[in-house]
This record gives structure tokens, C-alpha cells and sequence, in this order.
């Protein structure tokens, strides 16, 4: 079976990328889809180290893919890391295969991201073909039980001291949103090296309190919540999860509609969430197929098992429908990017 090459990103290779796309794409137009897969794999791009959250559900996606597509190709990770992630949206966008022969996994802020102007973006969201999300990305703030703060009331009444990593991490940026659009009272202190380094040092009493994944609380720290050593006071989305209905999510804290509607910007990552995407320019017919793979994969006794075995959530979205999602945040208006920004570089 033959594999394709993924082609190292950078000034040449997009310029490369972008001579080629027009002869790939009417190739794939004319080769049948079983044909094609039947003698190549499907590289899937990971941003993010190995071992961690999307790692562990991308290689989950490369077991299982494959064999709902004509052809049944080998579907092959390979991780991409920088810039938290932008690095692999930028080589999924301007330099990945326009054939079907590569998907990614990239970070649930790429849309967010673009539309708030970050340096290094190079990508338009809505223009990926999006193929499937593996499932949302529910963020919690979990406060140790000695900080005196049970709920968001008490955190919008007294100061708490929280931990993150670096000043653009949500970890980091969440907070300081609420302080200025809710009303809380957080204080940062940055430089833990993750989340998992931030809750270990909340555990020893340095700080108050942590940002982590609902499926890590559940899956690793559930001692926390069954022994009450921990109290959860707002979850980083715009829907209540099922499993916390009474814990207020960001949106709901924003004291006018505008308000609202910044922090429903910043929820986004929470519905984009473990996305699976192609690059821009396939055929009609292979992102059916890819999609059409992807809703097949989520039925999989095989695959449902294996997310059981490793406690992670299951909130699937089709692609059709996360490609209605990104078109519609690609509406926000202007003036609530312009105080979004302000309000995530501390100028309100």
C-alpha cells in the first residue's frame, strides 16, 4: 500500500502547494473512490504532542476509519506540533493533498482564532472541509475545597487565585474574560506547564483553582467530586453538558447581549470541540465519502467499545452540521470582534 508524503510546511511548500492544487484535484476527480483508496493511506495530522487529548482521539479515529472507506485504506497518524496547534491548521490548509489522502485533528480555537485576528493564522475556517467531530471539548473550573469557593456567586464576591500557563491559554484568557464580562474575581498566576501541572499545584494548596476537561475529572480525578474536595463553579461553554446541569456555563454570566455574545465567540472551542477536517478544494464526492466513513465509524460496536474502555465522552456532530456551525461564527459582526479583542488584551 502506498503512503503518501507529507510535504514539510513553509514558504516554498505553500507556494508549492499552491501550483499543484488545480492538477490534484481534477485527479481525484476522474479516479474512482475505492481505486483510490485502495492504494493509499490517509495520513491524519495531529497538532499536539503524543499522549494528550487529541492524540488520544485521533489515533482512537485512525483504528477505526479506515475500514468504512472504499478501499479500506491504512489511515496513519502523525503528529504535527506548534504554536499549540496553528502550525498543523496552516499545513492542513495551504499545503495538504487535496485528494482525501490527508484529514487532521486541529485545535477546537481554530475558528475563534482566526476571526480575533492571532498572528501565524493562515487558514479560513469555513473553507476546510469539516468531516466529523469526534466529540465536544467540555472545560470545567474546578476549585480546591479549602479556597472557600463553592459556587460562581462566591467567586464574583472574593478573590481566588487560579493557574495557567502562558497568557493566551484558555486556561489563562476564560478567567480574565469573566472577570471583565460576569463579574468574577479571579487573579492569574501563569507559568504551570498545563493543566495537569496547575492542578497538582491547586492539590498542594499554591493556588485555588484549575481549568481541566470535564472527561479528565471524570476519567482521573473523580475522587475530587465524590469526596468534595473539589467544587466545580463554571463550565467553559454555551450549553450545559448533560452531566452538569447545574453548573452555570460562561455565556450564561454575561451581563448584556453583547456580553453574551463575546463569551458564545470564545465557547466556540467548546462546540468545535475533537474535530476531524480535510483541506479545502476536495471533490464533492470524496468529502461524502469521508463523511459518510465517519458516521459509519461512530455506529462501530469496535469503536464504541473502545471509548467505553477509555472513558472518553461521546457527543458526536456530523459534518454537515459543523460546516453550518463554522459558516454561521464566521457571521459574527464586527463590532463584537473589536471588543473581543479589547477584552482579551485587557483593554476594557
Amino acid at each position: 500500500m502506498r503512503s503518501k508524503r507529507i510535504a514539510r510546511s513553509g514558504g516554498f511548500a505553500l507556494a508549492l502547494a499552491g501550483l499543484v492544487a488545480g492538477h490534484q484535484t481534477s485527479v481525484a476527480q476522474a479516479q474512482p473512490v475505492a481505486d483510490f483508496y485502495r492504494d493509499t493511506a490517509i495520513n491524519l495530522i495531529i497538532g499536539f504532542p503524543v499522549g494528550g487529548g487529541y492524540d488520544i482521539y485521533g489515533r482512537l479515529v485512525s483504528r477505526h476509519l479506515g475500514k468504512h472507506v472504499p478501499g479500506n485504506p491504512r489511515v496513519v497518524p502523525q503528529n504535527m506540533i506548534g504554536a499549540g496547534g496553528m502550525k498543523a491548521a496552516n499545513f492542513m490548509y495551504g499545503v495538504a493533498p487535496k485528494d482525501g489522502s490527508t484529514l487532521g485533528i486541529i485545535p477546537d480555537t481554530t475558528p475563534s482564532e482566526e476571526l480575533l485576528g492571532t498572528n501565524g493564522v493562515a487558514y479560513v475556517s469555513k473553507n476546510f472541509n469539516w468531516i466529523g467531530r469526534i466529540s465536544a471539548s467540555v472545560n470545567v473550573q474546578v476549585l480546591w475545597a479549602s479556597s472557600n469557593i463553592a459556587t460562581i456567586a462566591d467567586a464574583q464576591q472574593r478573590e481566588s487565585v487560579q493557574g495557567g500557563s502562558g497568557p493566551m491559554a484558555p486556561a489563562v484568557i476564560y478567567p480574565k474574560l469573566l472577570n471583565a464580562l460576569g463579574g468574577t474575581k479571579f487573579k492569574m498566576v501563569t507559568g504551570y506547564g498545563g493543566a495537569a501541572e496547575s492542578c497538582l499545584a491547586m492539590e498542594k494548596g499554591e493556588i485555588d483553582g484549575c481549568l481541566l476537561a470535564w472527561s479528565t475529572v471524570k476519567a482521573a480525578k473523580r475522587d475530587w467530586i465524590d469526596q468534595k474536595k473539589a467544587n466545580i463553579i463554571v463550565q467553559w461553554g454555551a450549553t450545559r453538558h448533560p452531566e452538569l446541569p447545574d453548573v452555570p456555563t460562561m455565556v450564561e454570566l454575561g451581563k448584556t447581549p453583547e456580553d453574551r455574545a463575546i463569551l458564545a465567540l470564545y465557547a466556540s472551542a467548546t462546540e468545535i470541540g475533537k474535530s476531524i477536517v480535510a483541506p479545502p478544494g476536495l471533490p464533492p464526492e470524496r468529502v461524502n465519502v469521508l463523511r459518510r466513513a465517519f458516521d459509519a465509524m461512530l455506529k462501530d460496536p469496535d469503536y464504541l467499545e473502545e471509548v467505553k474502555r477509555l472513558s472518553l465522552d461521546f457527543d458526536p456532530l456530523s459534518g454537515e452540521k459543523m460546516q453550518q456551525y463554522v459558516e454561521d461564527l464566521s457571521k459574527t459582526p464586527a463590532a463584537v470582534l473589536a471588543k473581543a479583542k479589547d477584552v482579551r488584551d485587557g483593554k476594557q
